[in-house]
């Protein structure tokens, strides 16, 4: 077992002009794909923080975000020299700043440039390195191309700076097609690989719902064929095995990568966030309070045209992630609901829990009845803010002549009749929908069919109420006018039982948003916090026991664990959000870059024998 405890001996800087430079590489820099893009986004400012002007972020060039991300700045010696140099043989590298408040120096290569080498890269690739294969696989080029650009960087940088020290760090696969080939051309680089997920993780996991249970006796090689993947998988095995220090986000992706690549990490490198500290313990409270009162505004505008509950007796929780029906757990959260929904159903007054389901999803457009129900709980909004328009002005000089203000006299007869009007038109003799917008095959979609088959229909008899918004949150939707962070702030609870998860951001983001979470021990997020969080932070994380047990266990587990929650009072609930707010640092990149400084200095004692200080 990898030890994930924070490490502890201090760290020296490398902010010297003669110190070495790290380059951290990958397909992901100035060019959003998923989430290893906030991943390096967010860790900038820690990177500056040891490093200075000796970090380098290293990525592709690609037009169509360049201007938005990038600025193009003149380098300075020796980077220059070098890239002066790779532009006279064909190699356009450009130099500038990563538009980030940090402003952290940027190389972008376009290798589309040099495309018309390909053949010949993919020949030394094979010849050399061994990797290449009977299965094509053209979008490989890109990555090649880019690797193989990359590698002449290196090679110019060796050549005009022989002093310099350097690091390499490559995020995946894709963009560390330059790892094998600067062990071939034996360049004196430090290298770091790390890899988010492996490519048979990833496909695996999403055909085999019993994937760790065979974990034990997976063949890579066949694997990698079945799912024709080999040349990927050969990419990514020879980059593991060419870094000098290999390293993933997670015990869980270590034990994975052991099995997958064959090599066992050397550290585990987290993922952290960017925190920002609430100034007083009642901060973080004021917050839940505004976007709770959204999110009111959202449930009276969806349920109360049907029917209505006590909003002060409600409890909000919500799960979200990418749409992966199992890997994320969302199979678990609805079967946890369905069996929650019959223990409150025995209760004389049972608590009200809204349960929101957050993914993206193939969409048509938003559902009519949705739209209508929240414009006409709109319209009342306005007819009362007309109402209050003068209304304190009314009261006084009505009070002012001695007398009461009748109901008569605070609304005139046609602001009674608009009122009267927009509450008739608002009810409805139907259930409120379960989805927000009208989904592409929604006949066969696991989510729908699932809520279907255990009859979560929004019955006003159900003390537990659905709501599946199959759409990313925006400040700009007709519906929430909310963003995510703000959903979160208002909610309750988020809970996250993941099946396939390297990390998982989302439980780290409830916390440091100060609302409680529910994570799984398969997860990276839970077995780091079951190692570095005695106690799950007194109840602020939950981390739910999925490794080794079957599913309708599991689903126990977080029923009882639902069941207790929405039971809790609201001076439980504040106290459990201070402490989820508490909890949060240790996932700060203040914090966690610490795992990426030993890594660092674990590959510079390893390629050049000490840490290569001025």
């Amino acid at each position: 077992m990898i030890d994930t405890k924070l490490p502890s001996q201090p760290f020296s800087s490398f902010k010297d002009p003669h110190d070495p430079w790290l380059f951290e590489i990958s397909w992901e820099v100035c060019n959003q794909i998923g989430g290893i893009y906030t991943v390096l986004k967010s860790k900038v400012a820690a990177m500056r923080s040891r490093w200075a002007n000796n970090y380098f972020v290293v990525g592709p060039y690609n037009p169509n975000t360049v201007e938005i991300e990038f600025e193009e700045r003149e380098a300075d010696d020796p980077l220059r020299s070098a890239l002066a140099k790779l532009k006279e043989r064909g190699y356009p590298i450009y130099y500038g700043h990563w538009l980030l408040a940090e402003h952290p120096n940027a190389l972008l290569i376009d290798y589309r440039a040099h495309m018309w080498s390909i053949n010949t890269d993919r020949h030394y690739l094979m010849v050399d390195n061994g990797i290449g294969g009977e299965d094509e696989d053209s979008d490989l080029s890109e990555f090649i191309e880019f690797g193989f650009c990359l590698t002449e960087l290196f090679r110019e940088l060796c050549a005009v700076a022989p002093e310099k020290k350097i690091v390499a760090h490559f995020h995946e696969w894709m963009s560390a097609v330059a790892l094998p080939r600067i062990v071939f051309h034996q360049l004196p680089i430090a290298t770091v690989f790390t890899t988010h997920a492996t490519l048979l993780g990833r496909y695996i996991a999403a055909n085999n719902p019993n994937f760790y249970r065979d974990l034990a006796g997976l063949n890579p090689d066949w694997a990698s064929r079945h799912y024709r993947i080999h040349s990927r998988y050969l990419m990514e095995r020879a980059a593991a095995h060419s870094a000098n220090v290999f390293t993933t986000i997670s015990e869980i992706t270590a034990e994975e990568a052991d099995k997958a690549l064959g090599r066992q990490a050397d550290i585990i490198l987290p993922n952290g966030l960017n925190i920002d500290r609430f100034s007083t313990f009642h901060e973080f409270q004021n917050y839940h309070r505004i976007f709770e009162e959204r999110i009111h505004e959202f449930v009276m505008g969806h349920f109360f045209p049907s029917y209505r509950f006590d909003l002060d007796r409600v409890c909000y929780i919500f799960t979200s992630g990418r749409y992966e029906y199992t890997n994320k757990g969302f199979d678990i959260f609805i079967e946890a609901l369905h069996r929650l929904s019959w223990r409150l159903r025995d209760l004389p007054n049972p608590p009200v829990v809204v349960a929101f389901i957050i993914t993206k999803a193939p969409l048509v457009r938003m559902n009519f009845e949705v739209l209508k129900r929240h414009a006409m709980f709109e319209e009342l909004r306005k007819l009362c803010m007309q109402v209050e328009n003068g209304l304190g002005e009314k009261i006084l000089n009505i009070l002012g002549k001695g007398q009461m203000p009748s109901y008569e006299d605070l609304l005139s007869a046609d602001l009674q009749h608009d009122l009267k009007k927009t509450i008739y038109e608002m009810r409805s003799d139907h259930f409120p929908p379960v989805v927000t917008h009208d989904v592409q095959n929604d006949q066969n979609d696991p989510i729908l069919s699932h809520l279907k088959y255990r009859q979560l229909f929004n019955a006003d008899w159900d003390p537990v109420k659905v709501v599946f918004h199959p759409d990313f949150l925006a400040a700009n939707s007709p519906l929430f006018s909310l963003d995510y962070d703000q959903f979160v702030r208002g909610n309750h609870l988020g809970v996250f039982p993941s099946y396939y998860e390297p990390w998982g951001y989302t439980p780290a983001e409830c916390l440091a948003l100060a609302v409680p979470t529910v994570t799984t021990d398969l997860s990276g997020i839970g077995s780091f916090a079951m190692t570095n969080i005695p106690e799950g932070g007194n109840g602020a994380i939950k981390i739910l026991k999925r490794s080794g047990t079957n599913n309708d266990e599991l689903i126990q587990q977080l029923t009882d664990y639902l069941y207790y929650f929405v039971h809790l009072t609201r001076r439980e609930r504040i106290e459990l959000r201070a402490k989820a707010e508490k909890i949060s640092d240790i996932f700060a990149w203040s914090t966690l870059s610490a795992f990426y400084h030993e890594a660092h200095n674990k590959a510079l004692e390893r390629q050049y024998g000490s840490l290569g200080k001025a």
